[in-house]
């Protein structure tokens, strides 16, 4: 199975200013890109909802940025853990609101 990140919209992608899309975040945009050119599988994982989310959808689309999934988990994750989790499974989850455990 390929590499997966799950990214967070806002704070993440872009400068937090919910509900409306705030500034974009580059350096994540760009490595974002990169990882995905290279073979990585990227889910938005996001509290966005209804068009709130649509429009989150739509700016990742115009900066470049290939959505495998939207909060939900890839068909081969499924495959390979029986059925569909509550949990978004990835390699990598890029958040604001993350916290590094030793």
């Amino acid at each position: 199975m390929s590499k997966i990140i799950a990214v967070d919209f806002d704070g993440c992608l872009v400068i937090n200013n919910y509900p409306d899309i705030g500034e974009k975040n580059t350096l994540v945009v760009e490595r974002l890109k990169y990882e995905s050119i290279n073979g990585t599988h990227v889910i938005l994982w996001t509290c966005r909802r209804g068009k709130l989310l649509n429009a989150a959808v739509k700016w990742c689309k115009a900066q470049g940025i290939r959505l495998d999934a939207v909060n939900k988990n890839l068909p081969e994750v499924i495959e390979t853990f029986g059925g569909d989790t509550r949990k978004i499974f990835a390699n990598e989850y890029w958040d604001d609101r993350a916290v590094r455990m030793p």
